[in-house]
């Protein structure tokens, strides 16, 4: 690709400004000085410094977000701060987005990628990629509420999802708030909540744990971020096969 290009897409400044360093001579391309955007250079191969500091070409970001509430899944808003708000200058130069969403009083792991195609396989229908939440539900769940999930509910518009798994960690009969961790493999709109109001149950607190083999960070606090490691993302490649 062009080289001023490879540097704005970089971040290291604007158009305007990229043309600015070519000018003052801070720009090397395999130890030579250049002063010519236009030149082809191979990210791959050349070497590439600004004012002595090597630029390393990367297309596409892939990092791991605790979600925190009252943050929407969305790369804009009008009212909210979305997800892509929690991020520094750097990396929304990337232009990325949340793969998939959590709702917006619900916290947990979120990716956030540009890798529009991984993306896409990653939030398939078709993938059946398990997700596995944490919830507190206030109401007196049925005794067979384990095997209804098991078998799928139906919910208030009639659609019937697929199996659960559910497991009820802990009940405070006093307060009647049951600890619960729930996995499922669709993402219909508010489904856990829908689900538990099926069976006359109330969510109150929901976070997400893990996506596939994917796990929450426990040293990431609400709003940080981390970029996946290597094994992290050769496992979310691996989903696309």
């Amino acid at each position: 690709m062009r080289l001023d290009k490879l540097l704005a897409n970089m971040a290291v400044g604007s158009r305007k400004e990229v043309k600015q360093l070519l000018k003052a001579k801070k720009v090397t391309l395999n130890n030579h000085v250049v002063k010519d955007g236009s030149i082809k250079v191979n990210p791959d191969i050349d070497n590439i410094h600004v004012d002595g500091e090597p630029v390393i070409y990367q297309e596409f970001i892939y990092l791991m977000l605790h979600k925190p509430p009252g943050v929407v899944s969305a790369t804009v808003d009008a009212k909210d701060k979305t997800v892509i708000d929690l991020l520094s200058e750097q990396e929304r130069h990337f232009q990325p987005f949340p793969v998939g969403r959590l709702d917006k009083d619900t916290e947990g792991l979120l990716l956030i990628t540009n890798d529009g195609d991984l993306g896409h396989h990653l939030t398939s229908p078709n993938k059946n990629i398990p997700k596995m939440y944490r919830a507190k539900v206030k109401g007196d769940l049925p005794r067979d509420v384990i095997q209804q999930f098991a078998d799928g509910v139906t919910l208030e518009d009639g659609y019937f999802t697929k199996p659960a798994k559910l497991e009820i960690l802990s009940v405070d009969e006093e307060s009647g708030i049951s600890e619960v961790q729930i996995e499922i493999t669709e993402g219909k709109f508010h489904q856990i909540k829908r689900m538990f109001e099926a069976v006359q149950g109330k969510v109150i607190y929901l976070k997400r744990h893990r996506m596939g083999e994917l796990t929450l960070d426990d040293q990431l606090a609400r709003g940080a971020y981390r970029p996946l490691t290597e094994e992290e993302v050769a496992y979310c490649y691996s989903l696309k096969k």
